[in-house]
């Protein structure tokens, strides 16, 4: 049986592939820790829980319109509008399942066969996916070490050309943990301004950051009309599981984007968007709590791989990754990873997961407890030891 000409250059997330293998090998009886997942390991609050499930007994269980409920969309609205201090009305907000749709959504709506998409690597494996899938140029900007994984400005503006029709923009970053600083954003915008360019802000972490404050590129002139904000529920409040996420953007492309989403899901589940609503109305004790945890869980992890022959890390300001640097093993990202997970049973995923300058990196999610991260943290030392003796 023959399949499309396309299918040859989508991509995957190697995140659920390393997930498979590690609970492949649990089921034959070995202990391993995750640290390859990008997922909060804190329950929903109850009252997001709660709010779900009041939402399904009186009867919101049935279609809605597919940018989302008008009073979601309101709330939405109003909490972008606060954190970014832009003026954004519900008719720019469009609900989706989950955030990527909205990295679809963009990619399908604005770029054509033969266009260019500059997006970050190492980065989010969907972004070059999906620019490849649509037959357009993916151009990579490197995210380096020793600029702590922020783009080179400089190098994003030479990397513009006619072609370039959209640049994809990542803050705080996966897999990294970098941030981007005002300055950097405000000569970001400049580029686009000048060059005309679309913005996909993916700011899904921007509630999750260490001794920094969130900054949005939407807060300089000429970007809110040309900027897409992609942000959702799914880190912030752990609902991963409930596929819930929004876009921010003008009102063209907020129909455009919603005519996709009938001709793909239809709409978002009407329970799940009462209880997005609820959870950005309501309290947000347990959000801050799990990140003064994660921020815990970031100095024990940064700590633990710095005292590991073989290993530095940088510490990251925002998300729950860290990406150190394992160049001093000799051994290829994938080698390692393979290593860890198989013979130690620490589940990571190779930096190369997320691009060609990924190579000479293994990413960790540490939302896992303080003490499986300990215990990760044994096993790698004790994995670092074993293979550097056999050097």
């Amino acid at each position: 049986m023959q399949f499309a000409d396309r299918m040859a250059r989508l991509g995957t997330e190697t995140a659920f592939v390393v997930l498979a293998k590690a609970k492949q090998l649990e089921a034959q009886g070995k202990e391993v820790v995750h640290l390859e997942i990008g997922e909060p390991d804190f329950d929903t609050p109850k009252y997001i829980c709660d709010a779900a499930v009041d939402a399904i007994r009186k009867g919101f269980t049935h279609y809605n319109p597919a940018p989302g409920y008008p009073q979601v969309r309101e709330v939405i609205a109003n909490e972008i509008a606060k954190t970014r201090n832009i003026p954004v009305k519900p008719e720019q907000v469009v609900v989706v399942p989950g955030g990527k749709p909205i990295m679809f959504y963009t990619i399908f709506a604005l770029v054509n066969a033969g266009d260019e998409v500059i997006y970050p690597n190492p980065g989010f494996p969907i972004y070059e996916s999906l620019i490849n899938f649509v037959n357009a140029k993916a151009v990579p900007i490197p995210l380096r070490e020793e600029n702590d994984f922020r783009l080179d400005v400089d190098e994003l503006e030479k990397l513009v050309t006619p072609k370039t029709k959209l640049l994809i923009i990542n803050s705080p970053q996966n897999p990294t943990g970098g941030v981007l600083t005002r300055g950097d954003l405000e000569r970001i915008a400049k580029i686009a301004v000048d060059n005309d360019l679309w913005v996909l802000s993916d700011e899904i972490y921007s509630r999750i950051l260490y001794d920094t404050k969130f900054e949005s590129i939407t807060q300089f002139k000429g970007l809110p009309e040309r900027t897409i904000i992609l942000d959702g529920l799914s880190k912030t409040y752990a609902m991963t599981g409930w596929r819930i996420g929004y876009g921010i953007m003008n009102e063209t492309m907020a129909s455009h984007v919603s005519r996709l989403a009938t001709n793909c899901n239809s709409c978002t589940a009407s329970f799940t968007q009462m209880a997005a609503a609820e959870a950005i109305r309501g309290p947000q004790d347990d959000a801050y709590r799990m990140v003064a945890e994660f921020k815990k869980r970031r100095d024990v992890i940064v700590d633990g791989l710095n005292r590991i022959e073989g290993i530095s890390c940088k510490k990251p300001l925002g998300a729950f990754y860290v990406f150190p640097n394992i160049k001093k093993t000799g051994r290829t990202s994938k080698e390692l990873e393979q290593l860890l997970l198989e013979k130690y049973g620490v589940a990571a995923l190779a930096g190369t997961s997320f691009g060609k300058y990924g190579e000479g990196y293994l990413r960790f999610s540490y939302a896992n407890s303080v003490e499986n991260i300990k215990k990760a943290l044994s096993w790698i030392e004790k994995a670092m030891r074993e293979m550097m003796s056999k050097a």
